[in-house]
């Protein structure tokens, strides 16, 4: 089933994984070595400042096997960062694969396998992880909003590792890359194969990753995959609007019926200043998120600068080349 003359790259985000890297490495060589393809591995360090750059231009320099892009800064794991790299990739088949251990690299042979029997994107499905129930939970109730408000049908759970046919990442370069990878596969109506696994705890170090930038991408997940929130508002105002008329209806018959012994007080139109001025600040933040989008598109950000980069050919083929 397997040919030499296939090729595998392996893309590896890191940032200040310093205790990472380096087994990281090891074991997808081991696990590449018994398989026959060709392989790369496209380690992309965006501008780490704990040693990470040292380990990997050791390990550059000890196995060609092993690529390294570095960052001339933190441009994330995704969108920019990880489109640059694939600039530089020649294999028939992608796989994206983080760096701290959480998702079981030795599951790579059986997405492999998976892609041989025809499927062009093969994704790791969490099924349990032991980064803590409240996280889990709180993911599984993200995605189960996300699928209740896209227009498109999504997938629960698929993050960190992943296997991608030559022809889905062309396709994948033409999608605006604030969009991720895993509501882009979605919309593009390839058939996925999932193949469940728990997430395991970070072998060393820590995550990036705060709460501020968990909302952050949420926030920029839900108004890339969908307009519900701006239709919610405009029902909402309608629905507020309706509730408005009757209370003051109401108000109005009582004040008329019982003009001297009922007293409207001031308590009511307070807390109706109030609720009405805190739903329409929350409706302005909805759309200032819309709004910040397209200032993103109309502005153009400069392209990701690499600082340094070995053991890549100059007359390399690129991936995402090609015929379109």
């Amino acid at each position: 089933m397997a040919t030499a003359n296939k090729k595998v790259s392996i893309y590896v985000p890191c940032y200040n994984e310093v205790g990472n890297v380096k087994p990281m490495a090891d074991t997808l060589t081991e696990i590449m070595g018994k398989l026959s393809y060709d392989y790369e591995i496209v380690f992309t360090d965006n501008c780490s400042t704990d040693g990470t750059k040292e380990i990997l231009r050791s390990l550059a320099a000890r196995d060609k096997h092993i690529k390294v892009l570095m960052n001339s800064r933190n441009y994330g794991t995704d969108g920019r960062s990880i489109r640059n790299a694939l600039e530089y990739m020649s294999g028939d088949v992608l796989a994206i694969i983080a760096c701290d251990f959480q998702e079981p690299p030795e599951l790579i042979p059986d997405f492999i396998r998976y892609w041989e029997e025809g499927y062009k994107a093969v994704c790791g499905q969490k099924i349990g992880s032991k980064e803590g129930k409240v996280k889990y939970a709180c993911r599984s109730l993200f995605y189960k909003l996300i699928k209740v408000f896209s227009e498109t049908p999504q997938y629960e759970h698929i993050s960190g590792i992943k296997i991608l046919d030559k022809e889905v990442v062309k396709e994948w370069m033409k999608v605006d890359y604030d969009i991720e990878l895993r509501y882009a596969l979605a919309d593009m109506g390839y058939e996925v194969k999932l193949i469940p696994y728990e997430q395991r705890e970070r072998r060393s170090g820590k995550s990036s990753y705060n709460i501020w930038r968990y909302l952050t991408f949420a926030i920029n997940s839900m108004i890339s995959t969908s307009v519900a929130p701006l239709r919610l508002m405009t029902v909402t105002g309608f629905l507020m609007s309706v509730l408005s008329f009757i209370i003051g209806v109401v108000y109005l018959i009582l004040k008329l019926l019982l003009w001297d012994n009922f007293q409207a007080g001031m308590a009511p139109v307070l807390i109706g200043m109030f609720f009405l001025g805190s739903v329409q600040l929350f409706f302005l933040g909805i759309i200032g998120e819309y709004i910040g989008v397209i200032l993103r598109k109309v502005t153009r950000q400069p392209d990701v600068i690499v600082s340094e980069k070995m053991n890549f050919d100059e007359d390399r083929e690129i991936v995402t080349k090609g015929e379109d």
